[in-house]
C-alpha cells in the first residue's frame, strides 16, 4: 500500500465511523460494539501517518531503518482495510441474501487468512463459520492491529531519539546506505558526467548548441539565467557541457564554473565544487566554513564575467540557496541551468530563457546508433532495416540509443540477433547494467508521494498507449489517487496533477485542446518499463500477460489483464485483496459471467471490461459496495441493480440499445460520471444527484423532471428527435453548467419541413456543438448572447441556408469555431464580430465561396484549418496569409487537411472536376510557399 492508498483508507474510515451513509454498516452490532475502538484505532493510524509520510518525510526519507518502519507500517493499514472492508462487504450481503449461506464467500478468504497468519489479523471463528454451514459469524477483532501499532510506533520513537533528532543539524551525515538517487560530488575543474553512456553523444544537438550559446553571450548586461529543461537521459547536461566548452564561450567568459547538484547536497560542498571547478585550493581547516567559502567564491566573482553551470538541479529551494552566491555586476555574466523539472527554471529566471529539450527524430537516432554501434564504419546492409527499427524504437531518447547501442555491440551481427532486440527494445534497456534504470528512477523518486501512485498506474497500460485525459482522470479518482484541495473539484485536482507530471518530463503531451489543456497523453516506453518496475517493487499492481497462467503465488491490488481474463481460467483462486481489475484485451464474442465469478474480489474499486460483451449481467457486482469505477459492455441495457453501487463515481456502459434508466438511480449519490455510446432515458428522478457528466441523454418531452435534480451537471451530451418537442428551457436553468452537444436524430435530408427548435441556453455556458439542428440563421443571435461562449461547433446542417450575415453580432469570449457538412455559400463576417478568436475550422463546406478576408486581422487568430475539398475557399487563405504577412502577422499558422476521397452529398461532378483542376494548378504555383506534403501549410 502507497501513502495516497493510506490517505483513501483514511478517508473511507472516518467516513464509516462518523457518517450514517451505509446504515447496514453503521446499524450492525458488531460495528455498535467495535466503534469505540475502531475510532481509537482511527485515531493512532492518523497521527502516525502525519508523521511518518508528512513531518518526516523529508529528513527521514533516506535512512533504512526509517524505510524498513514504513513498509511495515503500511502492511499494517493494509490489513486494517482488508478487515473493515471485507466486513462491510460481508454485512451487505446478508442484508442482500440474509437466508443464504455465507460458506462459498467465506471460503474464499480461508487462503488468505493463511497467508496473513503471522499477523493475526483475521480470528479463527471465519474458519468456524465455514464448517457450521449457514452460521454467519465474522469478526472485527481489532487487538492485534493495535498490538502491532505500538511496537511499530515505539520503534520508530527510538529510532528519533538515536539519532537526536530534534539537535542533529543534518541527517545526511549519518552513516546510512545513500540511496540510488545520490549524486557524487565532482570537484574537477571539467564537468564530468556520472552517466558515462552519454559521453560521446553530439548528433541533433547543433542548433541547440548555437541557441544557447547565442543567449549566453547575447548583449546584456545584467546577470540572467538561461536553462535547459527536459526528461532524464534527454541529453541536458551533453548539450550544456557542448556549450560550455564552445571556444567562443570560453573566450567570451572570464570565468567559468560547473557545479552538479543532487537531490540532497549541502551548501558548503557547492561551495567547494564551484570554487574547485575554477581552480581555488580549499585550506582543509576551512572546508566546513560556510561564511568564508561564501565570501571566497563572492571575490572571485566579483567584476568578473562568468558562466556557472548549475548542473541537475532539483528544487526552487536549491536554487533560493544557490542565487545568493552569484554577485551582478553588470558585466554579462549567466547562470546556466538543467533540470528535469520546468517550476525550477520559471522560478529561476527573472528575463532569461528556457530551452525544451526535444526528442531525437528517427533519421537522428539512427544515426546516433550507427555511430555507436559502428564507430564510423557503414552498417552492414542486412542490418539496416532491424537497426532502423530499433532506433525507431527509442522513440528519440538519446540514453536509450546509446543503451541499446551498448547491447548490439555485444550481438552477433546477424539479422535474427537484432530483430529479436527489435522486438523488445525497451525491455533491453531496462535491464542493461549501464546505470539506465538509476537515472531515470532520480525522476520518480524525486515525486512527490501524492503523485508517485499516478505515475505508476500509466505503465500498466500497452505500450504507445495513448490516455484519453478524462478517462484516466476518471480512474486516478476512483483509486483514491486524487484527494480534495479547497474548494477546487476532484477532476480539477486531477488536471493539476497530470500537469505536474508533464512539467517534471515524465508524461509526454499526445493532443491538446485549442486552449492548451491536454487533451490526450502518453508515456516513453523505457519510463513505462520504469514504472512497471517500480510497480513490481511495490507490490502496486499486475500485468498479466499470455505468459501467466496462475494467480495462486501471487497477492496483487490491482490487475491489468491483456488476455481473455474470463476465457483463461485466472479465477480460480481468491483473490481479496484486490481493489482494480481492469481488462485491455478487445474480446469480441459474448460471454456468461457466472455469480461467483466476482464474490472472489469483494474489495473491488475499479471494475473496467468494458471490452468483454456480457449476455447476462453478473448479480454479484451488486455486492460490490466498494465499486467507485465500473465499465461494461452489455446486451441488454441497464441493469437496475446497478442502483445499489452507492460508492460508485464513474459508470460507462457500453450497449446495442438503449438505456432507460430506474427512478431509483437516485441512490447513486456519488456518481458524476455517465456515459453510454446508446440514448439514455431518465425516468422521473426523486431527489437530486451529483452528476457532472452525461452522455448521451435524450432531450425532449418531459426533461425539466429530470433536468432539474441535476443540479451540479458541467457536461451533459444530449440528443432529441424530429417529432418531439423541442422547447429547451429545462436546460436555461442549469447554472453550472460549461459544455453541452445537441444532436438532433429521425430526420431525413428530403424532408420538406423542418422541425422549430428553440434555444435557451444558460449564461454559463462555455462550449456548444449542435449537430443537424435545421436552424435558420438567425437564430444564431440566441448564441452572441452567450456570454461566456469559447467554443462553439456548427455541425451537419445545424443552420440551414445559403448565407450567413453576422452582422453587428459579436461573440465576446468566443476563441474556436467549426463549421462542418454546411450548405453555406456566402458568409459575410469581420474581426468585429470575433475579436478574441484563436482557431477557425472548415470541413465538408464545399459550397462556401470564400473565407472572409476581414478575419485575418483578428489579433488573435492561431489557426486556420480547411479540408481540400474548396478551391475557392483555398485561394482565399492565401489573400488572407499575403495580407497578413505584408502586415507583419508572421504567427498566423494555415493547415489544410487532404482528402483523397471527395465527397458529392452536395453539388454535382462538373463542379467538382472544376474545383479539381483549379486546385491542381493552385497546387503547383503555391508549392515553392506552402507546403502540403504533410497536410500543414507552416507561416515563418
Amino acid at each position: 500500500m502507497t501513502y495516497t492508498g493510506i490517505e483513501l483508507f483514511m478517508e473511507n474510515l472516518e467516513m464509516v465511523i462518523y457518517r450514517n451513509d451505509n446504515p447496514v454498516v453503521n446499524n450492525h452490532p458488531l460495528f455498535l460494539s467495535k466503534r469505540s475502538e475502531i475510532q481509537l484505532l482511527y485515531e493512532e493510524l492518523s497521527s502516525m501517518t502525519q508523521t511518518l509520510f508528512v513531518e518526516k518525510e523529508n529528513v527521514l526519507n533516506e535512512l533504512e531503518e526509517v524505510r524498513n518502519v514504513k513498509k511495515r507500517f503500511k502492511d499494517l493499514v493494509e490489513e486494517v482495510h482488508n478487515i473493515v472492508g471485507l466486513f462491510v462487504y460481508i454485512a451487505n450481503f446478508k442484508s442482500k441474501y440474509p437466508s443464504s449461506s455465507i460458506k462459498s464467500v467465506l471460503s474464499s478468504y480461508l487462503d488468505f487468512k493463511n497467508v496473513m497468519r503471522s499477523h493475526k489479523f483475521i480470528k479463527t471463528e471465519w474458519a468456524k463459520s465455514v464448517e457450521s454451514s449457514h452460521t454467519y459469524k465474522c469478526s472485527l477483532d481489532l487487538k492485534n492491529v493495535m498490538t502491532s501499532h505500538k511496537l511499530i510506533k515505539k520503534e520508530f520513537v527510538k529510532i528519533l531519539d538515536n539519532l537526536k533528532m530534534d539537535s542533529s543539524p543534518s541527517i545526511n551525515r549519518m552513516k546510512t546506505k545513500p540511496p540510488v538517487s545520490s549524486v557524487g560530488i565532482s570537484r574537477t575543474k571539467t564537468p564530468v558526467r556520472t552517466e558515462k553512456v552519454l559521453e560521446e553523444f553530439v548528433v541533433g544537438l547543433k542548433r541547440d548548441a548555437g541557441l544557447i550559446r547565442d543567449k549566453l553571450v547575447e548583449d546584456q548586461k545584467q546577470l540572467d539565467v538561461v536553462s535547459i529543461v527536459g526528461m532524464g537521459g534527454i541529453g541536458k547536461t551533453t548539450l550544456a557541457t557542448k556549450v560550455f566548452n564552445d571556444p567562443f564561450v570560453v573566450y567570451h567568459f572570464h570565468v567559468r564554473a560547473w557545479a552538479t547538484v543532487s537531490q540532497t547536497y549541502e551548501k558548503q560542498d557547492l561551495l567547494i565544487q564551484i570554487l574547485a571547478s575554477i581552480g581555488v585550493e580549499i585550506d582543509p581547516d576551512q572546508g566546513d566554513n560556510y561564511s568564508h567559502l561564501r565570501g571566497m567564491l563572492h571575490k572571485r566573482l566579483m567584476d568578473k564575467r562568468y558562466l556557472i553551470v548549475i548542473d541537475d538541479i532539483w528544487s526552487t529551494e536549491a536554487w533560493d540557496d544557490l542565487k545568493p552566491y552569484f554577485p551582478n555586476g553588470n558585466s554579462g555574466s549567466r547562470i546556466l541551468l538543467t533540470s528535469r523539472l520546468k517550476e525550477v527554471p520559471l522560478h529561476a529566471k527573472s528575463h532569461g530563457f528556457i530551452h525544451h529539450l526535444e526528442y531525437l527524430t528517427d533519421e537522428e537516432s539512427w544515426e546516433l546508433l550507427c555511430n555507436k554501434v559502428f564507430r564510423g564504419a557503414d552498417c552492414p546492409r542486412w542490418l539496416i532495416e532491424s537497426g532502423m527499427l530499433i532506433a525507431k524504437n527509442c522513440h528519440g531518447l538519446p540514453l536509450a540509443v546509446v543503451v541499446i547501442s551498448g547491447v548490439l555491440a555485444k550481438e552477433s551481427l546477424t539479422k535474427d540477433s537484432w530483430e529479436k532486440v527489435a522486438d523488445s527494445v525497451s525491455s533491453y534497456i531496462v535491464s542493461d547494467q549501464t546505470g539506465c534504470v538509476d537515472i531515470l528512477a532520480l525522476s520518480y523518486d524525486h515525486l512527490p508521494p501524492h503523485l508517485k501512485d499516478c505515475f505508476l498506474y500509466l505503465g500498466a497500460f500497452p505500450e504507445d498507449h495513448k490516455f484519453q485525459v478524462r478517462r484516466l482522470i476518471w480512474l486516478w479518482m476512483a483509486e483514491g489517487f486524487i484527494q480534495q484541495v479547497g474548494n477546487r473539484s476532484l477532476e480539477e485536482t486531477g488536471e493539476e496533477y497530470l500537469q505536474e507530471l508533464v512539467d517534471r518530463n515524465l508524461v509526454n503531451v499526445a493532443d491538446r485542446k485549442f486552449n492548451g489543456a491536454i487533451k490526450a497523453c502518453s508515456v516513453h516506453d523505457v519510463l513505462r518499463e520504469l514504472c512497471l518496475e517500480k510497480a513490481r517493487q511495490e507490490d502496486f499492481c499486475l500485468k498479466i500477460n499470455m505468459g501467466i497462467r496462475r494467480l495462486a503465488s501471487m497477492r496483487p491490488r490491482r490487475i491489468f489483464t491483456n488476455v481473455d481474463f474470463f476465457a483463461n481460467n485466472y479465477l480460480d483462486r481468491p483473490h481479496p485483496r484486490v481493489r482494480t481489475l481492469l481488462c485491455l484485451h478487445n474480446g469480441g464474442s459474448i460471454i456468461n459471467i457466472t455469480l461467483n465469478h466476482f464474490y472472489t474480489y469483494p474489495l473491488l474499486m475499479v471494475l473496467d471490461i468494458q471490452k468483454c460483451k456480457l449476455a447476462d449481467f453478473p448479480e454479484a457486482i451488486e455486492l460490490l459496495v466498494h465499486l467507485r469505477y465500473l465499465a461494461f459492455w452489455y446486451i441488454r441495457g441497464f441493469p437496475s441493480s446497478l442502483c445499489n453501487l452507492v460508492s460508485l463515481q464513474t459508470l460507462i456502459i457500453k450497449s446495442v440499445t438503449s438505456l432507460w434508466l430506474p427512478n431509483t438511480v437516485s441512490n447513486l449519490v456519488n456518481l458524476r460520471h455517465l456515459k453510454s455510446n446508446k440514448d439514455i432515458y431518465f425516468g422521473s428522478i426523486e431527489k437530486p444527484i451529483n452528476l457532472q457528466t452525461v452522455s448521451t441523454v435524450k432531450l425532449g418531452n418531459g426533461a425539466g423532471s429530470w433536468v432539474k435534480n441535476i443540479p451540479c451537471i458541467k457536461t451533459l451530451k444530449a440528443m432529441t428527435r424530429a417529432q418531439d418537442d423541442h422547447d429547451f428551457e429545462s436546460l436555461s436553468s442549469l447554472e453550472t453548467l460549461v459544455w453541452v452537444n445537441i444532436g438532433l436524430k429521425g430526420l431525413l435530408f428530403d424532408k420538406p419541413e423542418y422541425p422549430k427548435i428553440h434555444l435557451r441556453l444558460p449564461a454559463s455556458l462555455r462550449k456548444l456543438s449542435l449537430t443537424g439542428c435545421y436552424l435558420p440563421w438567425s437564430d444564431i443571435s440566441i448564441l452572441q448572447s452567450l456570454p461566456n461562449l469559447e467554443v462553439l461547433k456548427i455541425l451537419d446542417n445545424a443552420f440551414l441556408g445559403p448565407k450567413w450575415e453576422t452582422g453587428e453580432y459579436v461573440f465576446q469570449q468566443l476563441k474556436y469555431l467549426k463549421l462542418q457538412g454546411l450548405e453555406i455559400q456566402n458568409w459575410e463576417a469581420s474581426s468585429i464580430n470575433f475579436p478574441c478568436l484563436r482557431r477557425l475550422v472548415l470541413d465538408r463546406c464545399e459550397l462556401l465561396e470564400e473565407i472572409p478576408l476581414e478575419l485575418g486581422d483578428i489579433p488573435t487568430l492561431e489557426l486556420i484549418d480547411v479540408d481540400d475539398y474548396n478551391n475557392f475557399v483555398i485561394e482565399s487563405l492565401d489573400i488572407i496569409w499575403e495580407e497578413q504577412q505584408n502586415l507583419g502577422n508572421y504567427d498566423l499558422k494555415i493547415n489544410v487537411r487532404r482528402r483523397w476521397t471527395p465527397n458529392f452529398s452536395i453539388g454535382n461532378r462538373k463542379r467538382f472536376d472544376f474545383i479539381k483542376r483549379r486546385w491542381k494548378t493552385f497546387l503547383i504555383e503555391n508549392e515553392a510557399k506552402f507546403d502540403f506534403g504533410d497536410g500543414c501549410i507552416k507561416t515563418n
